[in-house]
């Protein structure tokens, strides 16, 4: 029997907006308003209006071609808006680069797996951890004692990140070859080792078997419990989307054409209008 997550009750915010009771009275980590891109005379998203609540779990969802993963290059700066504005943690990310917007707190996994293959598990994990090494170049160069301190922090904090997931035992073992699911869930845990406050996780169940995303749904909640942080989260898998995601925004073409919980979102007439079609009249 699948094992049955407990949410947050979601309430109305000053907006057309829910987020969970329990984020009420904090400021939302993400609010997009009036988002959209164009790509010459195509309109990949438009008028995209999203409020995050500060630990929620939320599901983006929509039919391939709906423009999610566009929302993400959005929301991380890999694209540039035409219009619109994006707030994280109350701070408007106008200008400001992919690097930048990790430091502000956003961090990503993708759907085609990226990770440093030739690397360790625990140097993949390290490389997350950059933006925590405060020692210098020079520092560095010349091996100082701030150096290997540094060093040894680094290194306790990456098996620490990584026994989320029990893969500690792993840290020696080259990232190319580990098992597809195992190297999904290393990109989750790098991108947790730059500290964020908004978890993007791009399809993070793809190619995985019912019995690892039943785990990825357990470590998913697991993570928002222990860093008290967002996830925002593009998935095809329903079971996982209607299991762990408390607020749900439907894509279609672009455009949201419906927001809501999972049991609002599963009985709403667009949304499986969107996925199965229109019947045809007899």
């Amino acid at each position: 029997m699948a094992k049955e997550f407990v949410k947050g009750k979601m309430v109305p915010v000053p907006s057309t907006s829910i987020i969970p009771e329990r984020d009420l009275d904090k400021t939302p980590i993400l609010e997009c308003r009036h988002l959209g891109i164009d790509f010459g005379g195509l309109r990949a998203v438009d008028d995209f209006n999203l409020i995050l609540g500060r630990t929620e779990i939320a599901g983006l969802i929509g039919p391939n071609g709906a423009g999610k993963t566009t929302v993400f290059n959005l929301l991380t700066k890999v694209y540039h808006p035409t219009r619109g504005t994006i707030l994280l943690d109350g701070m408007d990310t106008a200008g400001k680069t992919t690097p930048q917007i990790n430091r502000m707190g956003i961090a990503r996994t993708f759907q085609n797996i990226r990770l440093f293959n030739n690397l360790s598990v625990e140097d993949n994990v390290k490389i997350g951890l950059h933006n925590q090494e405060p020692y210098s170049a020079a520092t560095g160069i010349f091996r100082l004692p701030k150096y290997w301190r540094q060093e040894k922090a680094s290194h306790e904090r990456a098996l620490e990140l990584l026994s989320i997931f029990d893969m500690q035992d792993m840290a020696d073992t080259p990232a190319g070859s580990l098992p597809y699911g195992a190297q999904r869930r290393l990109e989750i845990v790098r991108a947790l080792a730059t500290n964020p406050s908004l978890l993007l996780l791009d399809e993070p169940a793809a190619g995985m078997n019912p019995s690892e995303t039943g785990e990825l749904m357990e470590n998913i909640v697991k993570i928002r419990d222990t860093f008290q942080i967002a996830v925002l989260l593009i998935e095809h898998d329903m079971r996982l989307v209607m299991g762990i995601c408390e607020g749900i925004c439907v894509l279609n073409f672009g455009r949201i054409i419906a927001k809501g919980t999972s049991d609002e979102i599963q009985a709403n007439p667009t949304v499986i209008e969107a996925y199965l079609g229109r019947k045809k009249e007899a």
